[in-house]
């Protein structure tokens, strides 16, 4: 059997820029000094007059994004989550999502996968954070296939869209002829009629291991990848939660304010389910290796298994 091939979710945000630079001479790429770790390098090796270094001053970076976006370019701003979310929230809400400008935010080592960097780095809340802003899409996608297609999915969208990628190299799972990205559609990975598992990012590839797993144990598992966590695609979580009755949510990121919290508006509006929500619970990470934090918070396909089965 050969290797399951990784990369990336940063790789492909760096990648795809270059791809699109080709199709859109408006775009332009701004970063926070840290080009070499989001991976727009890539396009300002290749672009080098439409890629600015902004040095460590992101909020200044969101402000320079929102005039050039004034102007008919396509910005995108990329950093750490940590800053591109945290740190620049109130030049993202007031300065973007206020007026509605087209600025892409590129959000690169999301979630606990930071590994070393430790829990200062470490974002667990900007989904949380970008959800709550009137208007802005939120795209967290599973591989390098539905990272490049979110890509191109956020230019050809006309506003404000923040996007999720990682550090750690995750396994592609979405490389087939048939793969369609479609802003706000959950995709169907696994059909089950047990339970069903709705996740996002890096948790998807591992819920799907988990699910096999939950086979050899006579638990059918329904899984859904949902990479746009806003807007959500309701109409098939709710049909989900109707066909099997347990719904549970993965996601590298707190419990609280992210996917699962959007399954649970959902569903305790429209279809009163029992919902176990799996993610970082209400705690900061720590530093360590990013596979074994993973192990540690329950979020590989082993801690999923055990949680769903116990669910």
């Amino acid at each position: 059997m050969s290797e399951v091939k990784k990369i990336a979710t940063r790789e492909s945000y760096g990648n795809a820029l270059v791809e699109m630079g080709a199709k859109y001479e408006n775009l332009v790429v701004l970063d926070a000094d840290l080009a070499a770790a989001t991976k727009t390098g890539i396009f300002k090796k290749a672009y080098p007059e439409r890629h600015i270094d902004c040095g460590i001053a992101e909020c200044n970076m969101v402000g320079i994004a929102a005039g050039l976006a004034a102007t008919g370019k396509i910005p995108f701003v990329s950093s750490f989550a940590m800053f591109a979310a945290g740190r620049a929230f109130e030049q993202v809400r007031n300065s973007v999502g206020y007026p509605k400008l087209n600025v892409k935010i590129g959000a690169t080592h999301a979630g606990i996968s930071v590994g070393e960097d430790g829990a200062t780095h470490q974002c667990n809340e900007d989904i949380a954070l970008m959800r709550t802003i009137p208007g802005m899409v939120v795209i967290n996608p599973a591989d390098d296939v539905e990272a490049k297609a979110a890509v191109q999915a956020a230019i050809e969208h006309d506003g404000p869209v923040y996007l999720r990628f990682g550090r750690l190299a995750t396994p592609v799972i979405n490389d087939r002829p048939d793969y369609k990205f479609e802003l706000g559609k959950g995709v169907v990975l696994r059909e089950g009629k047990d339970v069903t598992i709705i996740a996002t990012g890096l948790c998807v590839a591992q819920s799907l291991e988990a699910a096999e797993m939950l086979a050899k144990d006579g638990i059918d598992a329904k899984v859904i990848n949902i990479h746009t966590i806003k807007p959500l695609d309701e109409e098939l979580v709710i049909a989900a939660a109707k066909e099997t009755g347990k719904v549970v949510t993965v996601e590298e990121h707190s419990v609280i304010g992210g996917l699962g919290s959007a399954v649970c508006d959902c569903l305790s509006e429209n279809l009163p389910t029992k919902v176990l929500k799996i993610g970082i619970n209400d705690t900061f990470g720590e530093s360590g290796p990013a596979v074994a934090l993973i192990h540690k918070y329950g979020l590989d396909a082993e801690g999923i298994y055990a949680k769903v089965k116990a669910f």
